[in-house]
């Protein structure tokens, strides 16, 4: 009798720590650059720190129009072009080796906290995860997207700023959420994006 209670007391336990430790695991927010699930709270917290790169007006001579922008992968800078030879700079993330591009395309959509479907390739290599994100502060492209042509690629938010300054995405490039949000507002459909290796 003894042994019966002891193992149903030990099974009841195993559930109830099953049970309040799949919905922390299920709270996760994935990392599709990193392949790692991590805690929201972790996320939270290196949020405060905020990008190493701050936003600025800078001196930028360019034949092209203003409303441009210019991806200069190797600076990790990303420059729209304004009046009388400047430029606001952002910092960005970058593809990682084996995932950056170069090319001109154009501007062809913009989404407010877009939702995300991870294209086949990605999820081929990372075969956690999901179908379809909705948008929010837990999904991969952060605050705003601006999409750039009929490529898979866009030029997006993250709630990883501490990645801003790094090449660590599958191509996208990536901006604070704070700074999409500004870029978001300046920019029109049809905009050229020019990105440099």
């Amino acid at each position: 009798m003894y042994t019966r209670r002891t193992a149903l007391a030990a099974a009841a336990a195993a559930l109830i720590s099953l049970a309040t430790a799949a919905p922390a695991a299920a709270a996760r927010v994935f990392n599709p650059d990193t392949s790692l699930w991590e805690e929201p709270s972790v996320v939270a917290k290196r949020n405060r720190r905020g990008s190493p790169i701050q936003r600025e007006v800078v001196a930028y001579e360019t034949k092209l129009k203003p409303g441009s922008i210019v991806v200069e992968t190797s600076e990790r800078r990303l420059y729209f072009v304004l009046p009388e030879g400047k430029a606001i700079r952002y910092g960005i993330g970058v593809g990682r080796d084996g995932f950056r591009w170069s090319g001109t395309h154009r501007i062809t959509r913009t989404a407010e906290w877009p939702g995300w479907t991870p294209p086949a390739a990605m999820r081929k290599r990372v075969p956690d995860l999901p179908a379809y994100m909705p948008g929010g502060p837990n999904n991969p492209l952060g605050a705003r997207a601006l999409y750039i042509g009929s490529t898979l690629y866009r030029i997006h938010g993250t709630s990883e700023p501490w990645t801003i300054g790094q090449a660590v995405s599958s191509g996208c490039i990536r901006l604070t959420n704070e700074d999409v949000t500004d870029l978001y507002e300046r920019v029109k459909v049809g905009a050229l994006v020019v990105v440099r290796p």
